[in-house]
């Protein structure tokens, strides 16, 4: 395999140039005087952002064809040039990895999926590598380079030193995923939790895009959360922000994996569910489809499972609402298949935790496949490629320490 970690042609970015790049991906083609106004920097100061971008290809600055016609000389549009760069993405479940190809602009060119027969290391690995080398052979068709590789992961990963900690779907603990990954594949490798990584596609280009603070709580087979704060996803000082699946709701309650009692994810996650539904119906309840096919029928112990879960769903995000007062929540994962059974639970149990004006917080829902979990991958690669994450973690020390 031909390694790709040449710097060639890629940018040296500065704060300003990432902000710029970052401006136009999610908004643009922008005039520079838009750039400027939306980035809040200086007519010059954008000019010299745009100006090494521009000499490498990664923007691209035209009249605006399709303008109604204006008198004087029609302002100029800046854009990013989706068809630059190529990178990979790859969402590791317990199951089976997804993989995407994007551009530039994170659009997906094509996608697969693998099965995995174990979810031990020494088997995912030599999986992933197979599936990069058959994305490296795609992308040979499209003339340009894969520039990196993103991979997202539940759990405790720490993106700056690319190992997953713990992720307890895999039951992985201290992996050096990037590094081994890298080794591999010649790419550089970003890797980086799932839910994060997801974070920054929606704050790039889904429901987030404008917003300064919002949160992505993802449900399913856990309860995750993602956090942008002053326009910045937030990866917290040990790379653990967030989770509110793991707030303890009732000390009492059922134990979780994280050693605690009562956490979100103990009643709400989907492995919680069926074994709760097990345990109140005493029937043979094996998977999460056997779980909605009972509430569906109306058994009354398993749609009561159901209110707890979307009751506790509500309360984690009334609390995440009260301490960082959010202009939305977004609401995705693929536990939303339920969300008929603990829509109101949550509704109701969100309105008598939200404190005060916290409770006009816009809350939507929006199922996304696993694919775009996957563009979240390739979405971190495209940051780290572009200075993008370096320039995040400046902005937000410089929020921590005050002007």
């Amino acid at each position: 395999m031909r390694p790709t970690s040449s710097r060639e042609s890629v940018p040296t970015m500065t704060p300003a140039a990432s902000l710029v790049f970052t401006t136009l991906l999610s908004h643009g083609p922008l005039t520079r005087a838009e750039v400027a106004r939306r980035t809040s920097l200086s007519a010059a100061a954008v000019t010299k952002a745009v100006r090494p971008l521009m000499e490498l290809g990664y923007l691209v600055e035209g009249v605006d064809e399709d303008a109604p016609p204006a008198v004087g000389r029609p302002a100029n549009l800046v854009w990013v040039d989706g068809g630059r760069a190529l990178f990979i993405g790859l969402k590791v479940t317990g199951d089976e990895i997804i993989a995407v190809l994007a551009d530039l602009c994170c659009r997906i060119r094509m996608s697969r999926h693998v099965h995995l027969t174990g979810r031990e290391p020494e088997v995912v690995l030599p999986a992933i590598t197979a599936l990069v080398q058959e994305l490296l052979t795609e992308a040979v068709g499209f003339g340009v380079r894969v520039r990196g590789l993103g991979i997202a992961i539940s759990g405790d990963v720490d993106r700056a030193e690319g190992v997953v900690r713990y992720s307890p779907f895999l039951e992985w603990r201290d992996v050096p995923l990037a590094e081994l990954t890298a080794a591999a594949t010649g790419l550089p490798v970003t890797v980086d939790n799932d839910v994060r990584a997801l974070t920054v596609a929606e704050h790039w280009f889904g429901a987030g895009v404008g917003l300064s603070h919002f949160a992505l709580v993802t449900v399913g087979a856990g309860i995750g959360c993602g956090l942008v704060v002053h326009g910045r996803v937030v990866s917290g000082a040990h790379g653990v922000a967030g989770e509110i699946g793991h707030l303890s709701l009732d000390p009492l309650g059922p134990p979780c994996h994280c050693g605690n009692r009562g956490c979100v994810e103990a009643i709400a996650a989907d492995p919680a569910i069926v074994r709760a539904v097990r345990a109140a119906t005493g029937k043979q309840v094996t998977d999460t489809a056997d779980a909605l096919d009972l509430a569906h029928r109306e058994d009354p112990g398993a749609r009561a499972v159901y209110a707890r879960a979307g009751e506790a769903i509500g309360r984690a995000i009334g609390s995440l609402v009260n301490l960082l007062g959010p202009e939305r929540v977004i609401i995705s994962g693929e536990g939303l298949a339920a969300y008929d059974l603990f829509a109101e639970g949550i509704r109701d149990a969100f309105a008598a935790s939200a404190f005060g004006t916290a409770a006009r917080c816009d809350v939507v829902i929006r199922p996304l496949p696993f694919e775009e979990w996957a563009r979240g991958a390739a979405a971190t690669a495209i940051q780290s490629f572009m200075g993008s994450d370096t320039y995040e973690e400046q902005s937000m020390t410089r929020h921590s320490r005050g002007p």
